[in-house]
């Protein structure tokens, strides 16, 4: 409770109201900002994660706090924390961090939740099945996330999960889920160029135009 107050004492003090107007409305007016932009906010929270490192624990209670603060800075610590102090968690984390992605949910919490979900991944299998379970959820934030866990992942990708992943999320009429589709083999061809251009010439009467565009742009 201590360091969360401390933490909103912080931003408090760094807030900016014309700035927070203009984060708010960039996200369609669904949160309230502060106001502090990205590098100023890991700046000053750059002291907590070093402490939070060499205590060798995740503090869920805090990031609970967070994550329930009306200000979308805070749950934009809990996804900084998380990914500072990623190599701390376990498989087991991830019913808490299902919780984070179901709660409040836009894209721009979602691209930080899945990277953190795809470093676990990295190190624990069981991932592989949890991603293939969460791509057919009914929450297509779910579903995004299963699709978008391995960006980055270059040589280490599994294409065999990615493709079935994808396969079955295609003909969606959803903006994000069409947007993540292509993000991921457009990601996944600086890797295997040749790869994405097969699955693009299996798929394409089934791919959104959007996909389609996303996925080429590095071929």
């Amino acid at each position: 409770m201590e360091t969360y107050e401390r933490i909103k004492e912080l931003f408090e003090a760094h807030g900016d109201a014309q700035r927070a107007a203009a984060m708010s409305a960039y996200l369609r007016d669904q949160f309230l900002f502060y106001g502090i932009p990205t590098p100023q906010r890991r700046a000053l929270i750059r002291p907590l994660l070093r402490a939070e490192k060499q205590a060798g624990r995740i503090d869920w209670a805090l990031l609970d706090l967070c994550y329930a603060d009306p200000h979308r800075e805070m749950q934009y610590v809990v996804c900084d924390y998380l990914r500072s102090l990623q190599a701390l968690l376990t498989y087991e984390d991830l019913d808490h961090i299902q919780v984070y992605a179901q709660t409040k949910s836009w894209w721009d919490t979602i691209d930080s939740l899945d990277q953190t979900i795809g470093a676990i991944g990295l190190r624990d299998p069981r991932v592989d099945e949890r991603m293939l379970a969460w791509a057919q959820d009914a929450d297509f934030w779910l579903r995004q996330i299963a699709i978008d866990h391995q960006l980055g992942r270059k040589e280490r990708t599994n294409t065999a999960l990615l493709e079935q992943i994808l396969v079955w999320n295609l003909g969606s009429e959803e903006f994000f889920i069409n947007k993540a589709i292509g993000w991921s083999l457009r990601g996944y061809s600086k890797q295997d160029p040749a790869w994405v251009r097969a699955f693009i010439d299996a798929h394409r009467e089934t791919m959104s135009a959007l996909s389609i565009r996303e996925a080429s742009r590095y071929l």
